[in-house]
């Protein structure tokens, strides 16, 4: 294959560790790519809360494709560049459906912002963040870049395929947790359509990027991608898509990969 002109990289379970840290030899091959002028975005189910810590660590520029696609965030200029919102209408009336189709279902939303749920709504023990709570018709604004689902007694897949059959043809839904978690999005929104319309802007085509990932919800930007990487710990769909397979995250796969292809120091 030709040297790729544009890197797009999930995060969790596949640049990070397990322990969600970036190693040194992953860092200086993000800094020597950057030095040669090859843009590496980074493309995360990640809302913008999680990320602050982590911009350091990758370099402190370029971009980020955030909330599966939804978000562009302008790492430099520690802004957002662009969103794609859930139109409120939309958002309540498919929560509605799956409180009947899925009973037991609980909601949360993801700002621009900031976040909020529905009371009973889970927290996880690491997200610091302030939560806003009530109830969905009210804590839902014009910002809504994220509908999060949850379930406590489903499995992850399982959910997934119920929440997909209820509302999977008006909004896109995927997953990418250990628990029963369905993050929905606008419909059309995934890593991969706004990727694309980043590299357009950038003049590069989809076969000139090479792209890696580890869960569902990189399937849409795998497939697009003219190489694609699965890790050697991804889940099973993703390890059926990709066109080649790359070494553990927690083996530093990604910058393994990436200098093999683009010839640099090791």
């Amino acid at each position: 294959m030709s040297t790729p002109r544009l890197v797009a990289t999930d995060l969790d379970g596949t640049l990070l560790h397990s322990d969600g840290t970036v190693t040194d030899r992953t860092r200086a091959v993000l800094e020597e790519l950057d030095a040669r002028g090859v843009p590496v975005v980074f493309t995360t189910g990640r809302p913008i809360r999680w990320m602050e810590e982590l911009w350091a660590d990758v370099g402190g520029h370029g971009l980020a494709i955030c909330s599966n696609g939804a978000l562009v965030y302008d790492v430099a200029r520690r802004e957002v560049r662009d969103f794609r919102a859930v139109p409120r209408e939309v958002g309540v009336a498919v929560a509605e459906q799956l409180r009947t189709a899925v009973p037991g279902t609980h909601f949360a939303v993801e700002h621009t912002t900031g976040w909020a749920s529905e009371v009973d709504f889970p927290r996880h023990p690491d997200d610091r963040a302030e939560r806003h709570t009530g109830d969905l018709a009210d804590i839902f604004g014009d910002d809504v870049v994220k509908v999060l689902a949850v379930h406590r007694d489903l499995e992850p897949e399982d959910f997934w395929r119920r929440v997909e059959a209820s509302v999977g043809e008006q909004v896109v839904t995927t997953w990418s947790s250990s628990f029963a978690l369905v993050e929905i999005s606008a419909a059309g929104v995934t890593k991969a359509t706004t990727l694309a319309t980043l590299a357009a802007e950038m003049g590069v085509r989809a076969e000139d990027v090479v792209a890696f990932g580890d869960m569902p919800n990189d399937l849409a930007m795998l497939e697009w991608a003219g190489t694609s990487y699965a890790m050697a710990n991804a889940h099973a769909s993703v390890h059926d898509l990709a066109d080649h397979r790359a070494p553990a995250n927690d083996d530093d796969g990604v910058a393994v990969v990436l200098t093999d292809l683009f010839g640099l120091s090791r």
